[in-house]
């Protein structure tokens, strides 16, 4: 008796801890407001953004002006250009007025006729979030991230726009671990709080998993992925197989 007793202590202040731990990482919400990009109403806001975009190198001084780089470069109007989408064009850039170069500052130069925002993705780096939800439906896991047009690429307008992307990340839950778990240990509710279920932990841990019959269904649920971790992250198995 003594030994249960304990692990129903132990078991509760480590559920407490990681709530609240959680609960510390999740409550820095602060929304994205941009007119350049709509998004569901229902969908989750960026709340943990992890930047995943290159450093920019600075601009370098005196270098020739033909040879700088797009971040160096006013933003090149797109209004007053004729031209075929897709198709090279020829159009006058000027640098930045507080980058110094040598040569005509106002030059000719090469580019694809595109807004920045018709980019192919390998030439804009975004904002990755990390606290989104990354299971449910597809409005739910929907949100705004920050993209920004690498130096080398030249295009039409604005070199930071924004990207409806699709939430997607882990926090190293197994999905294997947790069926093991709960299997072996279910009756004790250390699946749930593997998952950070930590009051259907606390209720399976008394009830010795509901007689029996609360560990057969979460057996069930979690073996057909139907239960996924509280933080609305995937399991790892998801994120591998979506990455390959």
């Amino acid at each position: 008796m003594g030994s249960y007793l304990a692990l129903v202590a132990l078991f509760t202040m480590t559920s407490f801890y990681s709530t609240w731990a959680m609960t510390d990482i999740r409550t820095s919400s602060q929304p994205y407001s941009s007119s350049t990009s709509s998004i569901p109403q229902n969908s989750t806001r960026a709340s943990n953004v992890t930047s995943t975009m290159t450093p920019h190198p600075p601009c370098p001084s005196n270098a020739q002006c033909k040879h700088l780089d797009g971040n160096c470069l006013k933003e090149i109007p797109g209004c007053n250009t004729t031209c075929d989408y897709g198709k090279l064009t020829d159009v006058y850039v000027q640098p930045v007025e507080s980058v110094p170069c040598e040569g005509e500052r106002n030059h000719s130069r090469t580019l694809t006729c595109v807004f920045c925002y018709q980019l192919p993705q390998e030439d804009y780096d975004c904002e990755f979030n990390t606290s989104c939800n990354s299971v449910g439906t597809y409005s739910s896991r929907v949100y705004r991230s920050r993209c920004t047009v690498k130096p080398t690429t030249l295009c039409f307008g604005k070199r930071h726009f924004y990207k409806n992307r699709l939430c997607h990340w882990t926090r190293g839950h197994s999905w294997s671990i947790t069926l093991l778990l709960s299997v072996t240990l279910g009756g004790f509710g250390i699946d749930r709080f593997y998952l950070g279920y930590w009051k259907e932990g606390i209720g399976k841990l008394f009830s010795f998993g509901g007689l029996g019959v609360w560990t057969i269904v979460d057996v069930i649920l979690i073996s057909i992925g139907y239960v996924s971790p509280q933080d609305g992250s995937l399991y790892t198995y998801r994120v591998n197989l979506t990455a390959a």
